[in-house]
């Protein structure tokens, strides 16, 4: 038995080519974590309708975009890195809620090493019901079912921390960056949105999102900032305003010089490199926006990197219930 802990990446992953566009859509409407469609006997046959049915569309974004997520090449990125910051006694790896590599893939990789300590690492900073609470849901059903006793720690938020901040806030230089140093730039914090019912029944997601601007914008106090949320489907109440709302309104109130702020994704993918590069510009030229930019996306920034291994570090080893590290 190895006496090194495995730290295990939490993400969401995405579809690899666009041949498997339609069976991680259907990964994802199967979960009724996210979205609950009739009675769970029959989820499976509407998300195959409905992934069937959207594929067409969602291959096309992601033909914009190379053909592909970039997710898995990223998150491994941070895990190759994350493990060099970490040290010797740990081994990193990578679990995909919706396509490869599976939970039971990953688990499995770490069997192999005879690894049994394993720390649980949410990439979701703001912690959801719908994104890492579906995740360790996932983890805990592979864990029972693999019949093998691993010792797990959780975390599943970090959306304070003050690395994970500081990383933010660099970002945000950079992007601010990239227009002229007289122009009155505003900035938008784009968010992926949850349905209202969630925050309705407790889910905490928008309170930490909330907390998240605040910390950053501590460090930008002369710059006027907005929050918005993005990438909603169907026909329930979302978290508002949405994006495509805000810029509407941000250009109808002169706003000329906006800086997009994608918050809650930890890398690039669909939503940062289609929606908003390419979707939201497009829309914000047509708006008479003179300067519309992006911020970096984190990816494998070193103080993002940082802030991971200072979670790893202070978690303790042992089987604890999702939170902060309390037992």
């Amino acid at each position: 038995m190895s006496h090194k802990t495995a730290v295990l990446l939490l993400q969401m992953g995405g579809p690899d080519s666009l041949d498997a566009v339609e069976p991680f859509l259907f990964n994802l409407f199967s979960d009724r974590d996210i979205i609950k469609i009739g009675p769970a006997f029959l989820q499976p046959l509407i998300a195959r309708f409905i992934s069937k049915r959207r594929a067409p569309k969602v291959e096309a974004y992601y033909g914009l975009i190379g053909g592909k997520s970039p997710i898995r090449e990223l998150t491994e990125s941070q895990a190759k890195a994350l493990e060099e910051k970490l040290g010797s006694d740990f081994r990193c790896f990578v679990a995909m809620r919706y396509w490869k590599p599976s939970t039971i893939e990953a688990l499995a990789a770490i069997k192999k090493e005879g690894i049994f300590r394993i720390v649980a690492l949410s990439l979701y900073p703001h912690y959801s019901r719908a994104t890492t609470g579906s995740s360790v849901n996932e983890l805990k059903r592979v864990l029972a079912e693999a019949g093998i006793q691993f010792e797990v720690s959780y975390l599943d938020r970090f959306y304070d921390h003050p690395l994970y901040i500081a990383a933010l806030a660099e970002k945000i230089g950079e992007g601010l960056e990239q227009f002229h140093p007289l122009s009155q730039v505003e900035i938008l914090f784009s968010a992926h949105s949850l349905p209202q019912s969630f925050i309705d029944q407790g889910d905490p997601y928008l309170s930490h999102i909330e907390e998240t601007v605040r910390l950053v914008m501590e460090r930008f106090g002369n710059v006027t900032h907005h929050l918005a949320f993005q990438s909603r489907a169907g026909p329930v109440k979302w978290l508002e305003p949405s994006t495509e709302d805000m810029l509407k309104q941000l250009a109808a109130q002169g706003c000329k010089n906006l800086l997009v702020v994608p918050l809650s994704f930890v890398s690039d993918h669909i939503e940062t490199l289609y929606e908003i590069d390419i979707q939201y510009s497009a829309e914000a030229w047509k708006l008479g926006y003179a300067n519309f930019r992006r911020s970096p996306s984190l990816n494998s920034s070193p103080t993002f990197i940082e802030c991971l291994a200072d979670l790893v570090r202070k978690t303790g080893i042992g089987d604890r219930e999702p939170g902060t590290g309390k037992p």
